[in-house]
């Protein structure tokens, strides 16, 4: 394959990838709730995100504790990432943010007039254990996320404080 065709499979994978998870929460939202399925959701990204990290971390051939330059190359490698448009800005030394500007699940909630869907809760518990599979010494906060007001530029926005 090509390196177009490589990249192309890689967003195909990625698409296939948050169609199952956005079947599997509408199946438990339709079943339990959407509290419940919010629930759910923050168990299975309390354990999927610190596998991702490591995987991805195995496959750069880095070792925990590498900071923040470790953390925004990761976050690089993540499965939205090839189907998201993020931006990530290093503040200081000590401080990342990452600004989710285009994410595939709020683009299409949006065109078909629905509300935001209310993330907040999970990429609280997916940013963070994320981070610290990274680097134990990062320490997450969200800047802004739905259900949060949407008068920004982005979806979402995380920052990211290395603790030295």
């Amino acid at each position: 394959m090509t390196q177009e065709q490589i990249r192309e499979q890689l967003a195909e994978m990625a698409k296939r990838w948050l169609a199952m998870d956005g079947l599997w929460f509408q199946a438990a939202e339709r079943k339990y709730g959407m509290d419940v399925a919010i629930e759910l959701d923050k168990e299975a990204w309390r354990r999927f995100s610190p596998i991702e990290a490591k995987r991805i971390m195995k496959f750069l051939g880095m070792e925990p504790g590498g900071g923040l330059e470790a953390l925004a190359k990761c976050l690089n490698y993540r499965c939205y990432a090839y189907i998201n448009q993020q931006e990530i800005e290093h503040i200081d030394e000590n401080t990342l943010i990452l600004k989710m500007v285009k994410c595939r699940v709020q683009d299409a909630r949006h065109r078909k007039n629905m509300d935001p869907f209310p993330c907040k809760q999970v990429g609280v518990i997916e940013y963070d254990t994320f981070a610290k599979t990274i680097d134990p010494r990062i320490e997450s906060r969200c800047i802004a996320c739905p259900p949060d007001d949407m008068e920004r530029d982005y979806w979402c926005g995380w920052e990211f404080k290395l603790n030295k």
